[in-house]
């Protein structure tokens, strides 16, 4: 992947710059990595948001009520958790 250079001039509070100086993350390869781990957060929630957004257009077309989908999220939380745990096994 070609790399380009990019200068960002951050005004923060001195604290806040000693600390994050002090735990590394002023540097490129931990800006880097923040705005991987940021862009792949926006991303989720872009998915997660049309999700809800088909799972509204569902709802309407097929007359489920609120406690419906708060029953079916509750099941897919369960079932992703039963997944998690079972990898981790």
């Amino acid at each position: 992947m070609e790399r380009i250079d990019v200068t960002l001039t951050l005004n923060l509070p001195q604290d806040l710059a000693e600390q994050a100086k002090s735990a590394g993350l002023l540097t490129t390869k931990q800006i880097e990595q923040l705005l991987v781990e940021e862009l792949e957060r926006q991303r989720r929630l872009d998915r997660f948001f049309g999700k809800l957004d088909r799972l509204a257009a569902a709802a309407a077309a097929y007359g489920l009520t609120e406690a419906d989908i708060e029953e079916e999220i509750a099941a897919f939380k369960t079932e992703a958790k039963t997944k998690r745990l079972a990898e981790n096994r």
